[in-house]
């Protein structure tokens, strides 16, 4: 199955824990999404499918990739993991190729501490979902196929309607740190943002920033560190790549010739404090140790 190498190592083992090969491919350098117009040199008649990644909550190119796979008879398959609330064209991300998994894990804007969920468009694939997330039991006297224990329970349910009260305020809240980020880091030279204008609906998930060294005259690794001195959390994320852990890397797909964007970008990718509560001033000021840092 054709997947991406810049992701959570979650992706690529789903395939390996149901015997798929992951077959990886590179990612656009703008979106750092799967490069759709890599994907069809890579399809062969092993291929069963696409497992696309909304990285940092910005869609793939989900009309070339539906046409591809509809050409060749596959599945898609996308990780949502951060699109939450994203809409193309005033529609919800979970309505596009045939499954989209979607996290609710802590760290998201919208969570219930763990968990997640799945939509897909054919009704007919309910009951076999329904098996496999509640140990493959059909009914208090039959157990038809292995499953596991992937049921949200009422104590995760509970907190997540109390944290869907929160949600749009929340929202609210980040779309204004976005913003002032927006302003001030674009001025930056080597600091690259991401586009914001691909998607009807942002999921707010996260703010990141790529350091392009030749520019920006340090390395985000250089960045990394000045931030952590000052007592700034961020994040190398995602590093590394996929397709250098010691359970791909001897995969052909894995080689770093196929994946040039991919090896790029992972020593630039930075993730910037984002959160409701962080105030204009302290946004004002990781703004401006990105900027004098720079000058230093």
């Amino acid at each position: 199955m054709i997947t991406t190498p810049f992701s959570f190592p979650a992706t690529p083992h789903v395939l390996s824990w149901n015997n798929i090969k992951p077959i990886f491919c590179d990612v656009d350098p703008e979106t750092l999404n799967i490069d759709h117009n890599k994907i069809e040199a890579m399809i062969t008649p092993q291929t069963s499918g696409i497992l696309a990644v909304h990285v940092f909550g910005t869609p793939c190119s989900v009309d070339r990739i539906q046409n591809i796979a509809d050409q060749y008879g596959l599945r898609v398959v996308y990780d949502a993991a951060h699109a939450f609330g994203t809409e193309i064209n005033d529609q919800g991300i979970g309505q596009f190729g045939d499954i989209t998994m979607f996290s609710f894990h802590a760290t998201k804007l919208f969570h219930t501490a763990e968990g997640g969920a799945l939509t897909f468009r054919d009704s007919n694939l309910k009951p076999r979902i329904d098996l496999l997330k509640n140990f493959g039991i059909k009914s208090e006297d039959e157990v038809i196929m292995p499953g596991i224990n992937g049921k949200m329970n009422e104590i995760q349910a509970v907190l997540g309607r109390l944290v869907l009260k929160k949600y749009d305020e929340e929202k609210a809240k980040r779309k204004q740190i976005l913003d002032v980020y927006t302003q001030k880091l674009s001025k930056i030279p080597g600091i690259k943002l991401f586009p914001n204008n691909l998607c009807s609906q942002n999921s707010y998930q996260y703010f990141v920033i790529r350091v392009v060294e030749k520019e920006y005259g340090k390395s985000r690794n250089d960045l990394h560190a000045v931030f952590k001195a000052a007592n700034v959390i961020t994040r190398k994320y995602f590093h590394p790549l996929c397709s250098e852990y010691s359970c791909y890397r001897q995969l052909p797909s894995a080689n770093r010739s196929n994946l040039p964007v991919a090896n790029q970008i992972v020593d630039e990718v930075l993730s910037l404090p984002f959160f409701g509560d962080l105030k204009v001033d302290e946004v004002h000021r990781i703004c401006e140790i990105i900027d004098l840092y720079q000058k230093y």
